[in-house]
């Protein structure tokens, strides 16, 4: 493929960018070199912190040929001039606030977000010094107001895992631009199809290759995109030492998954829309949460950053858990299972005690506002690519 690959339409894109390596195979599929060490043929230095773009590979846990191809496909997605790809979400996620938060700094975090990184944030950070302030990202006036002259990060989550709610990323970034802090987004729902999070004004965008990207639940990944000289620094510090290295099998898989992200989405966000139209129609539900819908507070805001609006739907329902226990038994369509973004449609109840207790640490007015919207609990709803038909039978049979 040419050099203008970034000119591209989108679905070209995602199909060929990375892919202009040619295979001494003459293979017009991406090879999947899963060797750990690779011969030398000119001196090299052993410590990886001393190569650069132009060094050869010398060790998978450096860089790989498989593994590059699929971090050249992400930047070109997310119009990043470079990404890197780690071993699961949770891997990308730690790379980042380890890289460039140390102690006496201060990070702001969306309230609520992906329990991992929530907990991570707030229970790991502080012990390497690092204050974390979580505040509510809907409104960027809570993000201003919680800046300190430490503040080196504001972190978002847009849209939110499990509430779905947005952070309007252009006026977050010219917050962080103006206190000189990076201003970083995991972007995992919405996926480079719907949010290109850097060309709004962020710093670098965060991934769970596991989810959407991959597409079909069987490969873990994680993925940062952003500039050269901060994907370097990860590259040459956060990659290399903390471990979280992707198997060339895992990046193999996702690439391959990739290629059909943009038509998935389609398809994602069209049965997602008939889903929660059925939902928001159905006498046993309380309330439905989706950014596709007039009824989602912030739909204005979704239709100004994002093409597309994910497969994601929440909703909530009374006596939630013996709900959850007649999905267990009598789904025949849905999986009930964790996770998301798979081809096939899952859902999970996320039970509000459980979250509140382990991993967002809210109280007063925060928590008021969660249990307004959730209840004793959600369930998020990963709608897949089945007929939409059978997955509204498949819920009215348990709701």
């Amino acid at each position: 493929m040419s050099g203008n690959i970034r000119s591209k339409g989108i679905s070209t894109r995602a199909i060929h960018a990375g892919e202009d390596r040619r295979s001494s195979t003459g293979a017009s599929a991406p090879d999947l070199v899963m060797s750990s060490t690779f011969l030398i043929d000119e001196e090299v230095s052993f410590s990886a912190t001393n190569l650069d773009a132009d060094s050869p590979y010398i060790y998978t846990r450096w860089s790989n040929p498989t593994t590059a191809q699929l971090e050249e496909k992400l930047a070109v997605l997310e119009q990043a001039e470079e990404a890197i790809a780690t071993a699961s979400g949770m891997g990308a996620t730690t790379a980042v606030l380890l890289q460039f938060l140390s102690h006496g700094d201060h990070l702001i975090i969306s309230s609520t977000n992906y329990p991992g990184t929530a907990e991570f944030a707030r229970q790991s950070l502080p012990r390497f010094g690092v204050s974390v302030t979580p505040v509510d990202t809907r409104d960027p006036g809570n993000i201003e107001n919680a800046i300190r002259s430490e503040t080196k990060m504001i972190w978002l989550e847009t849209p939110s895992n499990p509430l779905l709610r947005l952070a309007d990323i252009a006026a977050a970034a010219k917050l962080a631009t103006q206190q000189g802090a990076l201003l970083v987004v995991d972007s995992t729902f919405a996926t480079p199809i719907a949010t290109r999070p850097i060309a709004l004004g962020a710093d670098l965008v965060v991934h769970s290759l596991t989810k959407y990207i991959g597409g079909h639940g069987d490969a873990m990944g994680g993925a940062i995109c952003g500039s050269r000289s901060l994907i370097s620094e990860l590259r040459g510090e956060a990659l290399t030492h903390y471990g979280a290295v992707i198997s060339p099998f895992n990046a193999w898989l996702i690439m391959r998954g990739m290629a059909t992200l943009p038509m998935r989405m389609r398809a994602h966000q069209e049965n997602a829309l008939l889903v929660a139209e059925f939902l928001e129609n159905h006498p046993n539900v309380e309330a439905v949460i989706y950014p596709g819908v007039e009824s989602h507070p912030q739909h204005a805001l979704a239709k100004q950053q994002m093409d597309n609006f994910s497969g994601m739907v929440s909703f909530r329902v009374a006596d939630s858990k013996k709900v959850a226990e007649r999905m267990m038994s009598d789904l025949e369509v849905i999986h009930y299972a964790v996770s998301l973004g798979h081809h096939r449609s899952l859902i999970y109840l996320m039970q509000t005690e459980d979250l509140i207790e382990s991993s967002y640490q809210l109280e007063g007015e925060a928590l008021d506002d969660y249990l307004a919207t959730a209840g004793d609990g959600l369930f998020r709803l990963s709608v897949g690519l089945e007929d939409p038909s059978d997955l509204c039978e498949d819920l009215d049979r348990v709701l």
